[in-house]
């Protein structure tokens, strides 16, 4: 007997694995059913493939651990939006004024802690 999905809802989250540092972003298509007895589930797609909840027991795909922090959507480009800014105006004062700085958000869906924690960093 073939099901259709009641609700579709699309969610995207960003891992970082606490063992290796290893980061991902990762988009989902999730898929609210009813089955024949009246009891709800649900199902997880990621590029087109069934897979497990990511919110259950995340593995890292670098290490294959599962101590994997889980953030919302978007840390990544918000970091790189950061470490631009702050490279900026050191490019500005070292005089590259023939050097461009790219402020094209780049679609890079794989980091490492560090990069990601570096400009919460104290001086």
């Amino acid at each position: 007997m073939s099901e259709t999905a009641a609700t579709t809802v699309h969610e995207a989250y960003a891992f970082a694995c606490m063992k290796c540092g290893y980061g991902w972003e990762q988009s989902y298509e999730i898929e609210h059913h009813v089955d024949v007895h009246g009891h709800a589930f649900v199902v997880y797609t990621a590029d087109g493939e069934r897979v497990p909840s990511p919110l259950s027991t995340p593995t890292c795909a670098n290490c294959g651990g599962h101590v994997v922090r889980i953030m919302r959507a978007g840390r990544v480009a918000g970091v790189q939006e950061l470490l631009r800014k702050q490279q900026m105006p050191q490019t500005a004062e070292a005089g590259a004024k023939d050097r461009t700085v790219s402020t094209a958000a780049t679609p890079d869906r794989h980091w490492r802690l560090s990069d990601l924690l570096h400009p919460f960093h104290r001086r």
